[in-house]
């Protein structure tokens, strides 16, 4: 009994110190980040882990728009194929809008309609949308305006808003969602994600080449809120959530109650449909209910490559060419997807908790391909 008390008391002294040094060495986000992931039985961030952090609320309008339902709506099950994916990837929602009405939707895990789960990178779209509206406003002057004239701590470098929004900034970042001493996870659960993102430096020559960095994003969002005065969550309201009619209000992770910033890389918590309207928005080059919300030309160059070496990437948007269609889409990890071809008008949404096991960063994973294909499978039945 004596030798486990001392062995209980020497492991409490150990963790003591080690949470201790953590916090000293400028480390102990890690603990928040153990406290998060898992304390709740998850390996890495998951898909409705906003109840763990302070949000704002992206406030819906008066105004409600539900998408109307087609007249073929649900009358084809999915294909052998999607029902064995979706389970064995976790699906939760699973959204095809055909011209511009729901043609199939499934829910999965409990999950319904109205749930809200985390965009992820799927955020780093809205942002840039953000972007092209502070640009059509004035707040910005355009893609070509440079970084330091928002912070001067960049007056060193020739980085634009532009550079950020097309991944080409050049910053010191490294994309790592694994590792607990990653700038990436820092990001994610630090209290003072401003601090954290201006201390990195430009160390590459910008707008040269394509690098996924999701620091691009987020000084990216500062600039947006210095720029409009105004909090992301209030500016994305006022500019597309109420506009949209979108059905349901949308959470926007913050860092910490006191700092109050936004995580405009990711975590805007809303439901399938509601996030596909910016597909639509995008699909009709920025118009909504015969309202220009976002400038054609912006729109068209977002999803447009903008390196010719990284033809995936444009603005904020991926692309992906199958067979004679042409996909772009807002993705985000554990595959949180909004596909859009415009030219068969047809909008399809997944979100769930994992990718296929081909997973990287900045890639296409095997399980796009799949949600596409076996879409079409579904259309072409009727």
């Amino acid at each position: 009994m004596k030798f486990f008390k001392k062995f209980l008391k020497w492991i409490i002294i150990i963790i003591g110190t080690l949470i201790l040094l953590l916090y000293i060495s400028g480390y102990g986000y890690i603990l928040k980040g153990v406290r998060v992931v898992y304390f709740t039985g998850h390996t890495t961030a998951f898909i409705d882990d906003y109840p763990y952090f302070e949000n704002d609320t992206i406030k819906k309008g008066n105004n409600t728009i539900p998408w109307p339902l087609h007249k073929n709506y649900n009358s084809v099950k999915e294909t052998e194929k999607l029902f064995k994916v979706n389970k064995d990837w976790g699906t939760v929602a699973y959204v095809i809008i055909k011209n511009d009405s729901v043609w199939f939707e499934n829910y999965y895990d409990g999950f319904n309609a109205e749930s809200k789960t985390n965009s992820f990178s799927m955020a780093k779209s809205i942002t840039t949308s953000m972007l092209g509206k502070a640009i059509m406003e004035g707040y910005i002057k355009s893609l070509d305006q440079p970084i330091s004239d928002f912070y001067p701590e960049y007056n060193h470098t020739k980085t634009t808003v532009g550079d950020l929004a097309s991944m080409a900034s050049g910053l010191d970042w490294v994309e790592d969602y694994t590792g607990p001493f990653s700038i990436t996870a820092r990001a994610n659960y630090d209290t003072h994600l401003a601090k954290t993102i201006l201390n990195q430096k430009i160390v590459k020559t910008p707008g040269k080449s394509f690098e996924y960095l999701s620091g691009n994003t987020q000084l990216l969002g500062m600039i947006i809120q210095k720029a409009t005065g105004k909090k992301l969550a209030n500016y994305l309201s006022e500019s597309f959530w109420q506009p949209l009619g979108m059905t349901e209000n949308a959470l926007w992770e913050l860092d910490d109650k006191e700092n109050r910033l936004a995580k405009a890389f990711c975590c805007i918590s809303s439901n399938a449909k509601d996030f596909a309207r910016f597909g639509k928005l995008y699909k009709d080059y920025g118009k909504w209910n015969g309202e220009q919300l976002l400038d054609s030309a912006f729109v068209v160059k977002s999803i447009t490559p903008r390196f010719k070496e990284s033809p995936q990437y444009g603005y904020g948007w991926w692309m992906k060419n199958m067979g004679n269609k042409h996909f772009f889409m807002m993705r985000g990890h554990l595959g949180q997807y909004v596909i859009v071809e415009p030219n068969d008008n047809v909008i399809i949404v997944r979100l769930g908790h994992k990718k296929s096991p081909d997973e990287g960063v900045g890639q296409f994973t095997d399980d796009i391909t799949v949600y596409i294909e076996e879409a079409y499978k579904m259309i072409e039945t009727k």
